[in-house]
């Protein structure tokens, strides 16, 4: 079984170790860096999981592991608000296959449906992660676009498919 819910500060450490992995394990996927994270101090993490901008979301076992992850930032000024963002959806691959990331982003959807005034939510994708893309159309995700070398890491440019989902 598991649990969709708020990452707490109470799960900061918990997250932070795998937001580590995540970035380790595919660096071509997201826009931070490992080298660029593990200098974050646990405090800074805590701060940011408190952050009333941002939702930290997480796919807890029920012992207690997190098993999958995702962030969501609403945009905050007047011309954009109606507007929100996914960012660092992850599921380590032990626990791949059990559709824990379309869980974690029904309940981004589902969560988005009660704030005022949001119209849709952006997303990008490397081009690579075609079951990621997959998920993402099954789940409504339109593309509107693709960044081309959105991304560099050891040399290696990645586009990015920009994707939107619309209430």
């Amino acid at each position: 079984m598991i649990l969709i819910r708020n990452i707490q500060p109470a799960d900061a450490e918990m997250y932070w170790n795998l937001r580590l992995e995540a970035l380790q394990m595919n660096p071509e996927a997201f826009g931070t860096s490992y080298e660029e994270a593990a200098q974050v101090p646990l405090s800074d993490v805590v701060k940011q999981i408190q952050n009333k901008r941002d939702h930290y979301i997480g796919a807890f076992t029920k012992d207690h592991q997190l098993a999958g992850m995702t962030g969501f930032r609403r945009e905050q000024k007047i011309k954009t608000q109606h507007k929100g963002t996914i960012w660092g959806v992850y599921v380590p691959s032990t626990y791949r296959g059990q559709g824990i990331a379309k869980k974690l982003l029904l309940e981004v959807i589902s969560q988005g449906r009660k704030l005022e005034g949001l119209k849709q939510i952006n997303l990008s994708v490397v081009t690579t992660n075609q079951a990621a893309v997959k998920l993402y159309r099954k789940l409504g995700f339109e593309t509107y676009g693709i960044e081309k070398n959105a991304l560099e890491y050891h040399g290696q440019e990645y586009n990015e498919e920009l994707m939107a989902y619309f209430y």
